[in-house]
């Protein structure tokens, strides 16, 4: 079931539907979103908002995708670190058991 949450960026009120459990995440992103807006803004109150909504929003498209590639390699390397080990504990299955 969705509920309205109401959020607040830039000065300006926006109403967004999201299950329960969303809420927190959602009212956490408008916070993070806020943040970036207006340490893009900075000092010049002039720029236009469309604009430095875009820019927040590119560079937190950047911040994903370096998470996804640092992912990507993470998983890689756990990938290959657990085919090693399969493949030490096959050769070990293999030898003798001592007595």
């Amino acid at each position: 079931m969705s509920e309205v949450v109401n959020v607040r960026v830039m000065d300006r009120d926006y109403s967004v539907g999201c299950s329960p459990e969303e809420r927190d995440d959602l009212v956490a992103a408008a916070r993070m979103l806020d943040q970036r807006m207006r340490d893009i803004r900075g000092n010049n109150r002039m720029a236009a908002i469309e604009r430095i909504a875009v820019l927040a929003a590119l560079n937190l498209a950047h911040e994903l995708q370096q998470t996804r590639h640092q992912g990507g390699a993470l998983g890689d390397e756990f990938d290959r670190t657990l085919g090693d080990l399969e493949r030490k504990l096959g050769t070990l299955a293999e030898l003798p058991e001592r007595a």
